[in-house]
């Protein structure tokens, strides 16, 4: 069975609080991704941290997955590209700093545990270059390390360019050497390649799944199959794909925990995107009691009566 989880990109400008998350508790959902934004949820402040560690021990809500640092201020990067962070920053006594600041996100599980780290191993639309790859690999050497002392698993995220193919990150793996998996972005394969291409490529490793639509240059995160929106990605193709290859990876793959993570990394509310990533549980079930020919993948927006104010 899949497991779904609601990651906090969803409200990424807002600062990260408990009322927020009885909300995302009392809509049912099960678990979340937090993203390491400073602005939203600042792995750098201990008061932060420690109150929502309160929070969690005492929910049934999950923390299941950190998304890693992209920036190290609170301005989304407006401060400079010094504030990207960039583990395969060829200057070394630049990229230990952004190792570092990985480090202090990987701390958080110190307090509150989760299971998986998502990690880019380059900038957007960054160019191949062998010694970059020498870079990303020394600095997961040590997050790695790291993450493994406080019981994370370090998963890559492709993401558009060069360096981030699935083709590459799958090379990456037989030359390091790594004991590394996947985070499988949908928007992020149809940008840089084919999904279907990347997701063959990937789906040995895959441990999570980034549910989300986008516009033809993947500048905006949009809610799937909604007439009007400029959402560019077939779900009608894509979901079968998903669902049918997953129903045959979970079979081989020898982990403990029962599914891969379907998250959810959308701009709408909690509740429609919990839909949405619910549907991938009903599906899933679907392909288990039907013949090969009538696996189908469909999916019903809920009306906008459903919605929940995760902000309010």
């Amino acid at each position: 069975m899949l497991q779904r989880a609601l990651s906090s990109r969803l409200f990424v400008n807002h600062r990260l609080t408990t009322a927020m998350l009885d909300k995302l508790s009392r809509a049912s959902v099960p678990a979340v991704e937090i993203y390491c934004a400073r602005q939203h949820f600042d792995y750098h402040n201990r008061a932060q941290i420690a109150e929502l560690g309160h929070w969690f021990r005492d929910s049934d809500l999950e923390l299941l997955s950190l998304h890693a640092p992209v920036y190290t201020d609170d301005v989304w990067g407006v401060s400079g590209p010094q504030a990207f962070v960039n583990i395969s920053e060829l200057v070394k006594s630049r990229r230990m700093p952004m190792v570092d600041e990985i480090k202090r996100a990987l701390e958080v599980a110190e307090t509150i545990p989760f299971r998986f780290l998502v990690q880019h191993l380059g900038g957007n639309d960054e160019e191949y270059d062998e010694r970059k790859v020498d870079a990303a690999f020394s600095s997961l050497e040590e997050i790695c390390l790291f993450a493994k002392q406080r019981g994370v698993d370090v998963l890559i995220e492709n993401t558009p360019g060069a360096m981030t193919t699935s083709e590459r990150l799958r090379i990456f793996l037989e030359q390091t050497h790594l004991d590394l998996h996947f985070c499988f972005d949908v928007p992020n394969a149809h940008l840089s390649e084919s999904i279907e291409s990347a997701f063959s490529s990937m789906r040995d490793r895959i441990r999570s799944v980034h549910i989300h639509d986008c516009d033809a240059k993947g500048k905006v995160h949009l809610f799937p199959e909604t007439p009007g929106s400029g959402g560019v990605i077939d779900w009608s193709s894509v979901m079968p794909l998903l669902v049918l290859s997953l129903d045959c990876a979970i079979v081989a793959l020898p982990f403990a925990y029962a599914g891969l993570v379907a998250v959810a990394f959308m701009g709408a509310d909690a509740a429609l995107w919990y839909r949405a990533v619910a549907y991938l549980e009903d599906t899933w079930r679907l392909t288990r009691v039907q013949p090969p020919l009538v696996r189908t993948a469909s999916f019903s927006r809920p009306a906008a009566s459903e919605s929940v104010n995760l902000i309010s």
